[in-house]
């Protein structure tokens, strides 16, 4: 049976790949720290189960409408001050970008993408029919504006924007916000704003919604949030666009012949999220602060890494050019590829390589893990850089 071009031109996602190998090895009995995990290891807080475990006792098991019940829809849509037909209610945000690029390209249509970048971005974009054209960030691994500009083309239709960043932590400021709007507003381009890791942020910031801060910005922007970092909800798979009504009403067309709605009483539990307490966010927002402390102090000892510190997020993207060309036991390092190889295979310890991101020489590390794995998984990572000749 012979594949489309479409399925043949997939490329996996990188970081699900090496988070299912690290749970395999585990699974055999591998004594293995991995930094792959891009979910918080936290419980989902108790009310939020137990408004989902209401909501089955209350017999709320079957379809929804389509882009999910209205009391979230304007759960959702009340702190950004949008209108809740705007609002698509999604299977993860994931889905909700899915959609988005679905509805907003056709074959060809370009897309700016800048580097590094979220690994699922581009072969959405592709799916879809466009082509990523990706712009190389400046030092702070935020975009570059020279750059930006000289990627137009005529068959430019929008822009991608992820602050706080996976994979790089890194957060834009209200100026640099406001640039990428003026930017988007001249030349008439749409915004995917990713904003899922809004409320992980440290250092006294404070990440908002671009629609919150330029609501001007409203009818070209397409804003993707959800529950699964902020409230330790991945395996719920409730994620969310807010978007202008007529790219949210073909949003919902679109997701009416794929998943139709997201699960029933995992809406009420996302309701729950938004309207309960939100101390739970807070304490993780703290370890998560804490952890990152932790790991870069961890970091700063080995030689041979360097990194930016992270704003925002759980992750550490770890510069090793200063590697690359070493070997270890006649093994060259080539890139991030190669190193994470060997590192999994030598010292028990699996990182997510950069190439998926943009940046090969690169290596991301999730510290959405506790803080001894973290010690030894650097401990591991250090001795294993400190066998490195050449």
């Amino acid at each position: 049976m012979q594949l489309s071009q479409k399925a043949l031109g997939i490329q996996p996602s990188s970081t699900l790949a090496i988070t299912s190998r690290a749970k395999e090895l585990v699974a055999q009995g591998r004594d293995l720290v991995s930094f792959g995990a891009g979910e918080p290891d936290f419980a989902t807080p108790e009310h939020i189960v137990q408004a989902a475990c209401a909501a089955l006792n209350r017999g709320e098991t079957r379809y929804t409408a389509v882009s999910g019940i209205a009391k979230l829809r304007e759960a959702i849509a009340a702190p950004l001050g949008a209108d809740p037909s705007g609002v698509v209610v999604s299977c993860g945000a994931k889905h909700s970008l899915y959609n988005a690029f679905e509805v907003l390209l056709n074959p060809g249509d370009e897309v700016l993408i800048p580097i590094p970048y979220w690994v699922s971005y581009p072969q959405q974009v592709a799916l879809a029919g466009g082509k990523s054209v990706f712009v190389s960030c400046q030092e702070d691994l935020l975009v570059d504006f020279q750059r930006l500009e000289a990627a137009l083309t005529p068959k430019t239709r929008g822009l991608v924007l992820n602050s706080p960043s996976n994979p790089s932590g890194a957060v834009y400021s209200t100026q640099q916000l406001a640039a990428i709007g003026e930017f988007a507003e001249r030349h008439d381009l749409f915004i995917i704003s990713d904003e899922i890791y809004q409320a992980l942020t440290y250092d006294g910031l404070q990440a908002k919604s671009l629609i919150n801060l330029f609501p001007e910005l409203a009818e070209r922007t397409v804003v993707i949030d959800g529950v699964s970092k902020k409230y330790a909800m991945t395996g719920w798979r409730i994620g969310w666009a807010v978007a202008p009504q007529h790219v949210a009403k073909a949003m919902g067309s679109l997701q009416s012949h794929s998943t139709s709605n997201p699960t029933s009483f995992a809406q009420s539990g996302a309701l729950a999220a938004l309207q309960g307490p939100q101390e739970p966010v807070e304490v993780m927002r703290e370890e998560f602060g804490a952890r990152r402390d932790l790991i870069c102090e961890l970091a700063d000892t080995i030689p041979g890494l360097s990194y930016r510190r992270p704003q925002g997020a759980f992750y550490l993207f770890v510069d090793l050019s200063a590697l690359v060309g070493k070997n270890y036991q006649g093994k060259v390092i080539e890139n991030g590829d190669t190193f994470a190889g060997l590192l999994l295979d030598e010292a028990s310890v699996a990182v997510v390589p950069g190439g998926g991101f943009g940046m090969p020489n690169h290596l991301r590390l999730s510290y959405a893990i506790g803080r001894e794995q973290i010690k030894k998984g650097l401990s591991r990572i250090g001795e294993f850089v400190g066998k490195l000749e050449g």
